[in-house]
């Protein structure tokens, strides 16, 4: 059992480190959680990630602390009552992808002479992963057809248009507030988000879904079935779909072919932009694990 320690008025500290397995580029991992933090939620600094989360019905500020060459990474939670660390942990695990076998990819993909530059490249490349299923989702949606900085943004207006403020005796370093639940951005008026019209009806029917059915976002089972639930969704298409189910829902075989930085990656490789349609042709013999390729795509496109 996780001990709990006062840290201040009124807050709670507990500690734990999560396991590493293999090496752990933090760098590249900090690069790309930095480019899409959202303000008032997550704070990207040169060797930690913090950031506020609900941890059952209890608020808190997660701190996660990584060190050059460790072989754990330190996990720090700020509550005002005890909450399940353990759960915590395990999402740094998904987050920061820490129990991918890297050796193990690296093999799977060692005879492809199209990824051979990538994987030289970017050996110790691992797969990013959503901090919660619905946020990463809502994630996706605003960064249809818009730049990381633009999503960015956008996602930084919705939390202040509807997210929840962190208790004052939470707030830290500028981190105060909550990213909006379903049942809240269902109930929101998103008129001022600066988006086309279309895709705040995506959010919308997003959150509705999200809030009637809890189990919208469960891992496992044929990636099919999770394409085609996430797809019955007004407005949800299947980059959309696959981008859910790549980072939030950790499918390993997960491919947004569609996604233009997939396809510039693959231009990277072999001198020719390919289709959409012939990229998902080649991605057929890195089955089952299409998310790692498409992340070392990305990688090869500058967009990890």
């Amino acid at each position: 059992m996780r001990r709990w320690h006062v840290a201040s008025p009124g807050a709670l500290v507990s500690q734990t480190v999560v396991p590493v397995k293999g090496q752990f580029d933090w760098p590249t991992q900090r690069s790309w959680m930095s480019s899409r933090a959202i303000d008032d939620v997550e704070l990207v600094g040169s060797d930690s990630y913090r950031r506020t989360t609900a941890i059952g019905a209890v608020p808190a500020v997660v701190e996660v602390t990584c060190l050059p060459s460790a072989p754990t990474v330190e996990v720090k939670v700020r509550t005002l009552a005890p909450c399940d660390v353990g759960a915590v942990a395990a999402r740094v695990t998904r987050v920061l992808d820490l129990d991918r076998d890297l050796l193990a990819m690296r093999g799977h993909f060692a005879d492809d002479p199209f990824l051979a530059g990538a994987l030289a490249s970017h050996p110790t490349l691992r797969v990013p992963g959503g901090w919660d299923a619905f946020e990463l989702a809502v994630r996706a949606v605003l960064g249809q057809q818009v730049t990381v900085r633009a999503a960015r943004q956008l996602a930084s207006d919705l939390v202040a248009i509807c997210g929840s403020a962190m208790p004052v005796g939470l707030h830290a370093l500028g981190l105060a507030r909550l990213f909006p639940t379903a049942g809240q951005v269902a109930a929101a008026d998103l008129g001022a988000l600066r988006m086309p019209g279309a895709r705040r009806a995506t959010l919308t029917a997003l959150a509705r879904a999200a809030a009637d059915d809890d189990r919208l976002f469960e891992a496992g089972g044929p990636l099919d079935d999770v394409i085609a639930r996430l797809r019955a969704i007004k407005g949800i298409g299947e980059w959309t779909a696959h981008y859910i189910a790549l980072r939030a829902l950790r499918h390993p075989d997960a491919f947004p072919a569609s996604d233009v930085g997939l396809l510039r990656g693959a231009a990277r490789e072999t001198g020719t932009r390919p289709t959409p349609d012939a990229l998902l042709r080649r991605a057929e013999r890195w089955r089952p694990c299409r998310a790692y390729a498409a992340q070392l795509l990305w990688a090869e496109d500058g967009d990890r």
